[in-house]
Order: C-alpha cells, then structure tokens, then sequence
C-alpha cells in the first residue's frame, strides 16, 4: 500500500514538473516573439532614414511630414527598459504612431510622378514594405505564443501551477 502511494505522489510530482518546465517553455517563446517584433521594428528605423533623404529632394510642400517623422523616428530609437510594461506599451505606441506618419508619406509619394519613377526611392519603398510584412509576421507569432501561454496558464492544472510558481 505504501508503493502505490510513493509511486502516485511521485507521478504527481513528475507531471507537475513537466507541466511547470512547458509554462516556462511557453513563457520563454512569448517574451522571444516579442524581441523579435522589436528586432523588426529597428529595422524599420533603419530604413526610414533612407526614405526621408530621397524624398526631401523631391518633396518640399511636405516638410512637416517627414520632420514629424524624423522625430518621431529619433524617439522611438531611444532604449527602454523592456521588464516595464509600461515602457513596453509606450514604444509600442510610438511604433504604432511612426507607421502611421510613414502610411501617410507613402500616400504623398504617389503624388510625386518623378519621386514614384526615382529607382532609389523604389527600392528603399520595396524594402520598407518587406519590413513591413516581416513586423506583421513578426506579430502573428508573438500572438500565437502568447495564446498558447494563456492557454496553458488557464486551463487545469496548469492555473494551479502557474499560481503556485
């Protein structure tokens, strides 16, 4: 009688620490997922610049647009502490806002026949939007992570787990 209880508390202590090491694992692949958005997202800046020298020959009418996103730009270049979540948030946010300040530049470029036929600014345009799509990519596996992590963390009995880590 003594066995089987060894044998099933051992059994009970052997799943739950699988159990715990998967959480870990799931957790590990989440906060990966999001460095790796942020990965994406530097490059974006570093091809923005590129962008912003070519069009300022061809647009002047639109300085304020590409001043706006030059600041923003030198913002969201700045280092933040990635353990806050509210520094997180906050450049995530700036991210968010300098895509939509470039959404708008490449609007403006269709209005410009020269700067749309400009072959740099075509390749520069074709890079942005590869970076573009890798941040979307980037994204869809940062979410899929993270609802496996939740999934995990609040299904039974890996909530009892998780709340006892």
């Amino acid at each position: 009688m003594l066995d089987i209880l060894l044998i099933a508390f051992a059994l009970i202590v052997a799943v739950g620490y699988f159990w715990y090491v998967s959480l870990i694992g799931k957790r590990n692949k989440a906060r990966e997922a999001l460095s790796s958005i942020d990965v994406q997202l530097k490059q974006r800046l570093d091809v923005i610049p590129n962008i912003l020298t070519i069009a300022k020959k061809y647009m002047e009418h639109e300085a304020s647009l590409l001043t706006e996103i030059t600041e923003m730009r030198s913002q969201a270049v700045r280092p933040y502490d990635a353990s806050q979540g509210a520094a997180v948030k906050e450049h995530f946010a700036t991210m968010e806002q300098l895509s939509s300040k470039m959404g708008q530049l490449m609007i403006n470029v269709e209005n410009y026949p020269n700067l749309k036929a400009d072959q740099t600014m075509m390749t520069a345009m074709q890079s942005y939007n590869e970076v573009e799509a890798q941040i979307s990519a980037a994204r869809r596996f940062y979410n899929s992570a993270v609802t496996a992590l939740n999934n995990a963390v609040q299904i039974f009995p890996g909530n009892i787990i998780a709340n006892i880590a």
